[in-house]
């Protein structure tokens, strides 16, 4: 079997990279059991009712706030450890966002600044939040 194409390879993995350093490669290649691809329906159920996104709450979160507000999530559980919701928002933003390359997140004293960056590179998303974890609870 021939090499797969170096571009090829990238796409299959979203990668975060936390303080200039890669943290986490996700392989897109791998299919969800069942139960998983229903939690990830249920965290889009949840944010449909409203999400707190960095201290705005917002109604009707479109895709690229659900991103920024999974992403925070996720920048979140790589500083505390935790491997399960590391693995949840990874799977979500991997299935969600196809053309989405890398989460590159940045400490910068008590703010994140935090990157989507998209197989475009006309399309990054840059987003700064503070070390607080986002809500889904309604205002």
């Amino acid at each position: 079997m021939p090499p797969i194409p170096y571009e090829l390879k990238i796409m299959s993995k979203l990668v975060v990279v936390f303080n200039g350093q890669s943290v986490i490669e996700y392989d897109r290649n791998k299919r969800l059991p069942g139960q998983q691809r229903e939690y990830l329906d249920k965290m889009d159920d949840n944010m449909a009712n409203g999400i707190d996104l960095n201290g705005e709450y917002v109604a009707k979160p479109d895709e690229q706030q659900r991103a920024k507000f999974v992403a925070m999530q996720l920048v979140h559980a790589v500083i505390n450890s935790k491997d399960p919701v590391i693995a949840a928002m990874c799977a979500y933003l991997a299935t969600r966002l196809p053309a989405l390359q890398q989460v590159k997140a940045t400490e910068q004293g008590e703010h994140i600044s935090l990157e989507l960056v998209f197989t475009d590179i006309t399309t990054q998303v840059p987003v700064s939040f503070s070390p607080v974890p986002p809500s889904t609870k309604k205002h």
